[in-house]
């Protein structure tokens, strides 16, 4: 665990900060501390549980939920398909390191090294349990001291809005080719004008899946060539 906290360090200031915010938003959404709390502990996507609370506010619609969840957590089949060997062996700890695998957590076990004299699973074990804490404690944190606040926190919920901004930036940044980020925006534009603003997630999802799939063979090269 000592080896294992510096390199969560990053994680905790970020979870911090958007963890208190999801906390505090499905408070002014109308729900009480253990939603957030609970969605937390159990679903573990940030991403997904800032979009579910739009979902719980909605008509009952169990197959767009599940499309919509399938689709946003997708990546994690990939991350998971690249974290086979590393977590080869790892006996009980290994369903712990399945769950708890966020986007932040892939990035820390997939490239930190090892301290020497360090065991590798209880140091990607620890890795994924602080993680998974900060996450948990900041937004049930954000939940309880919601419903202290006296100002309007209406607006909160642009911090989700903010959060998407900011990755797509930084993935902006760090491509070598922009050509999957432009699908993803025109496709995202065409269909907003197609279907709405209600109805345009779920097709524009698939259709930017179904391209980027159909287009890998020729984007990956182009990246290698960058």
């Amino acid at each position: 665990m000592k080896a294992a906290f510096p390199h969560t360090l990053p994680i905790l200031t970020g979870f911090s900060f958007l963890g208190l915010a999801y906390g505090i938003y499905m408070n002014a959404a109308g729900f009480p501390f253990y939603y957030p709390m609970l969605m937390s502990m159990l679903i573990f996507g940030g991403s997904l549980e800032f979009v579910a609370v739009e979902m719980l506010l909605s008509p009952f619609a169990p197959l767009q939920v599940f499309i919509m969840t399938l689709l946003i957590q997708a990546r994690h089949l990939f991350y998971g398909l690249s974290m086979l060997e590393k977590y080869k062996g790892m006996g009980w700890k290994k369903f712990f390191l399945i769950f708890g695998m966020c986007d932040e957590t892939f990035s820390i076990n997939y490239t930190a090294e090892v301290p020497e004299g360090v065991d590798k699973g209880w140091f990607l074990f620890f890795v994924t349990l602080l993680d998974y804490l900060y996450w948990t404690l900041s937004a049930t944190t954000g939940g309880l001291i919601g419903s202290l606040l006296k100002f309007d926190t209406s607006g909160i919920s642009f911090v989700m809005t903010a959060m998407f901004v900011v990755i797509f930036l930084d993935q902006w940044l760090k491509e070598k080719t922009h050509i999957s980020s432009i699908i993803g925006l025109v496709i995202s534009a065409l269909c907003l004008i197609c279907f709405g603003p209600d109805s345009f997630m779920i097709p524009t999802m698939l259709i930017i899946l179904g391209l980027l799939t159909l287009l890998r063979p020729r984007l990956e090269p182009q990246q290698e060539v960058h």
